[in-house]
């Protein structure tokens, strides 16, 4: 299944050969935007599928012309270059028809995520200042009449719903043409203008609004379709959320701008997931780690290494358990890459190296300098020296990684777009780095880069903590922890206790029948240094996950080991008794008073 090295290297150039020729356009010809690539598609390849779905299929020729009328009814509401609109539904073919026309029109799309409610749902939509928000059918009757009268000003329609209904936009739609739009009755946006509000997931707090503009939208596109080598006879299976960068852009428009086909799955489903790849005879699929550890999990399937898949694109497949993944559904490339929505670097691992990030070429370096910085947890930043810069990382050293942000119009794949919020945006930036007036983008993510140049995750600025004066990894010892018999699943995260510098370790644990308390205890002495050895456990049915399948940590890491703050079971560790002793009321006092023989 793994190519020998010199034809693997061969691969790799001509991949990152591909993706620059694509992405080279688009600073050439800033006027050349997504919605005008699946204009001109929709004349190359005609009747050809572009999105498929059990409810709706659209050919190329139909997304356009269908995205046509979006673009027209924001012409006939007046809405200006700049104005904004929300987006609220689930995955369907519709989706990218109404976010391409609207965009094509100047307008500003938010991307709302579907499984935001109450309070959080309208800190999302306040966050963009809409003037209209567009409502999925089977979202509308739980969503739509109360967003009515909370979201005013904006106003709220019905799509692809009841015709009955009075806010229903399909028949004005129905009424509008679903010709090409011509530069005189609708100026062409630029690739420098704002076309989305893509929103981070919350795992850490509210939501922000990352700003994604026409170029980042059209180098996703072009960089992804170059690096997998897309084209007409491409099937592309795409079950992540369409109001996140991965699912609604990357994976859908690498498949499309060179005539292939993207199914689009409302959610993701580990029972039907082989049956939809061998229905719908897909090549390619995109995943996230989560979905990866899900199907390993999942009983053998007749159909899962019976297909046509030749590349698996995604991020955050862990070392533990890629070659599993690989080998028992037979994916000839796994094709893993870091970034994030609104970061101004990447990386890929085109060579399928286990468990890492990617790298930078080296013919590539001086475009995209990305540096790992030495990081200080108990300051929550980089460390600095004697003149005030900050300090480069060894080979195999842990820090923060950065990328330097321009704002040179020859290197516009530098810049850093920021967010709604103009604070938020400032605290991404790092300024006088290696020189004075330099910036860089802050990734928040710890790293360490090895003498060949692959990156490597370790953990999230915030989630290492330090404990007896030792810096732990929350995502090493989650491993070590999943090592444990009986223990499916583990988050670890630090919590404050009084009367003690730092954070202990705290390990909520999804677990099978073979579990014991007494296994843990063993093995955590034996596979971990004292200090990151968990202090308390936490035993879950299942973790409380958001819409991209990211375990909602920082919740947990709120309610920390109070019993008063969960209905879960509760441990701490009694290092007298040598095991793990159930955490009630009368132990908590005890612990807040500083009794800590636990």
């Amino acid at each position: 299944m793994s190519q020998a090295p010199d034809e693997q290297s061969r691969s790799a150039l001509q991949a990152w050969m591909r993706a620059l020729e694509l992405t080279a356009q688009s600073a050439r010809q800033p006027q050349r935007t997504l919605p005008i690539v699946i204009d001109e598609c929709a004349g190359r390849f005609g009747d050809a599928p572009a999105l498929l779905s059990d409810q709706q299929c659209l050919s190329h020729r139909e997304l356009a012309m269908r995205s046509h009328r979006y673009a027209r009814w924001a012409l006939q509401e007046h809405l200006a270059k700049g104005d904004v609109v929300c987006l609220l539904m689930e995955n369907c073919p519709e989706y990218l028809a109404t976010w391409l026309g609207l965009t094509r029109a100047g307008v500003v799309v938010a991307l709302l995520n579907v499984h935001l409610r109450a309070d959080a749902l309208l800190h999302a939509i306040r966050l963009a200042k809409p003037k209209h928000i567009l409502v999925g059918a089977s979202l509308w009757s739980e969503l739509g009449p109360p967003l009515e009268q909370e979201a005013q000003p904006a106003r709220v329609w019905a799509v692809s719903g009841d015709a009955a209904t009075p806010t229903c936009l399909d028949p004005i739609l129905a009424r509008l043409s679903d010709a090409e739009l011509s530069p005189q009755e609708c100026p062409l946006p630029s690739g420098t203008d704002r076309a989305l509000y893509i929103y981070t997931s919350g795992t850490t707090g509210m939501p922000k609004a990352a700003n994604v503009s026409h170029f980042r939208a059209m180098q996703w596109s072009h960089w992804f379709a170059g690096m997998m080598g897309t084209g007409p006879s491409d099937r592309l299976y795409n079950c992540l959320p369409m109001y996140h960068s991965v699912g609604g852009v990357v994976a859908v428009g690498a498949a499309l701008v060179t005539g292939g086909s993207v199914v689009v799955r409302p959610r993701f489903s580990a029972r039907q997931f082989w049956d939809d790849i061998a229905r719908w005879d897909c090549t390619l699929f995109q995943y996230i780690g989560e979905l990866c550890r899900i199907l390993v999990k999942e009983p053998p399937h007749p159909r899962e290494a019976t297909h046509r898949i030749r590349i698996a694109c995604g991020n955050g497949l862990g070392a533990d358990i890629w070659e599993r993944f690989q080998d028992r559904f037979k994916i000839p490339q796994i094709f893993e890459f870091y970034a994030a929505t609104e970061a101004n670097f990447s990386l890929y691992n085109y060579e399928g190296k286990p468990g890492a990030l990617g790298r930078v070429p080296p013919f590539l370096a001086h475009r995209f300098p990305v540096k790992l910085v030495r990081f200080d947890v108990i300051s929550s930043a980089p460390m600095r020296d004697a003149s005030g810069h900050c300090v480069r990382c060894a080979a195999d050293e842990v820090g923060e990684a950065i990328s330097q942000v321009s704002m040179d119009d020859a290197n516009p794949a530098r810049r850093f777009e920021g967010y709604t919020d103009p604070g938020a945006t400032s605290s991404k930036i790092l300024r006088d780095v290696f020189a004075p007036g330099d910036a860089w983008y802050r990734s928040g993510d710890l790293m360490r880069r090895d003498g060949a140049g692959f990156f490597y995750f370790v953990d999230r600025v915030g989630d290492t903590f330090r404990w007896k004066g030792e810096n732990v990894s929350t995502t090493e010892v989650a491993a070590t922890v999943c090592a444990s018999p009986g223990v499916a699943d583990a988050l670890v995260y630090g919590v404050p206790v009084p009367g003690h510098d730092g954070r202990a370790g705290m390990a909520a644990l999804i677990t099978g029948p073979e579990f014991t308390l007494e296994q843990l205890w063993q093995h955590a002495d034996k596979t971990l240094p004292r200090y990151a050895r968990p202090l308390f456990v936490r035993l879950l049915r299942e973790f409380d996950l958001t819409g991209t399948f990211k375990p909602r940590k920082h919740e947990l890491a709120q309610a920390g080991f109070d019993p008063a703050a969960s209905t879960d079971p509760l441990y701490v560790r009694d290092s007298e008794a040598g095991r793990f002793v159930p955490l009630d009321a009368p132990i908590y006092r005890r612990l807040c008073a500083g009794d800590w023989r636990f």
